[in-house]
């Protein structure tokens, strides 16, 4: 299976199946995606969506976000759900280039959890869902609440925090990817904090290094955040081969 997916104002679609889970299962492959913003899909990019059969879209940006871009276009068949995860914006948080990237992001996947921790048990709740899939998650450039709950859902499939943090960590060649276009089009602006289109793999082993001493594992935490057992089982059921 193709892991990456190719659109054309899409750049960061990609499948997270693959990646071996609990008890030599895997991952199955066209249930779980990621992406960046959905909203610039059209023509042929929204054609070859829709032939994906994707059922359910989960939509984590902040409502201005979707007010300001708009949402995925609709169709029969396609559940939407807009999950916005409270958390303080990165802007109102400087950079500081003595801590590093990977601290930084490290730092604000750590907040964004414990502020947002109903919205995130609510979106991994909807992928556990049977009637979900195939389901795609996204945010704006599908690297940081994206990367968070997509860790989180991986982490209970009991894959492990290294397949997720290079999973993660190919977001960077997609960011590349989308400063490129920004840029064509003259959107881009010139005072982009380095962690805003960074994704290193060390970034995301520490937050989930950094929750596990917290919570004990993403189940834990999940647990807590109100997710109920039974949507833990069938995660695994639903998202794992027999």
């Amino acid at each position: 299976m193709d892991r990456a997916l190719s659109f054309s104002e899409i750049f960061n679609f990609r499948d997270v199946g693959g990646y071996a889970g609990h008890d030599g299962r895997t991952v199955r492959w066209r249930r779980l995606f990621r992406s960046d913003s959905l909203s610039r899909l059209n023509g042929a990019d929204e054609t070859a969506f829709g032939a994906l059969g994707v059922r359910t879209v989960i939509d984590l940006r902040r409502p201005h976000e979707v007010k300001r871009d708009g949402r995925v276009p609709a169709y029969d068949g396609l559940g939407y759900h807009h999950i916005h995860p409270e958390h303080q914006d990165w802007d109102e948080i400087p950079y500081e280039q003595r801590i590093g990237v990977a601290r930084y992001l490290a730092n604000r996947y750590n907040d964004l959890v414990e502020q947002g921790a109903i919205g995130i048990a609510t979106a991994v709740g909807v992928i556990a869902d049977v009637e979900s899939a195939p389901v795609v998650v996204h945010c704006v450039a599908g690297k940081d609440r994206t990367g968070v709950v997509c860790a989180l859902a991986l982490s209970v499939l009991g894959v492990s925090d290294e397949d997720i943090a290079a999973d993660y960590a190919l977001t960077t060649a997609a960011s590349e990817r989308f400063t490129a276009w920004l840029r064509a089009k003259g959107a881009l602006r010139t005072d982009i904090p380095k962690p805003y289109y960074s994704s290193p793999a060390e970034a995301m082993l520490l937050f989930l290094t950094e929750l596990r001493e917290r919570h004990g594992s993403a189940e834990g935490y999940l647990l807590a955040a109100g997710l109920k057992p039974e949507q833990l089982e069938s995660l695994r059921t639903n998202l794992l081969t027999p």
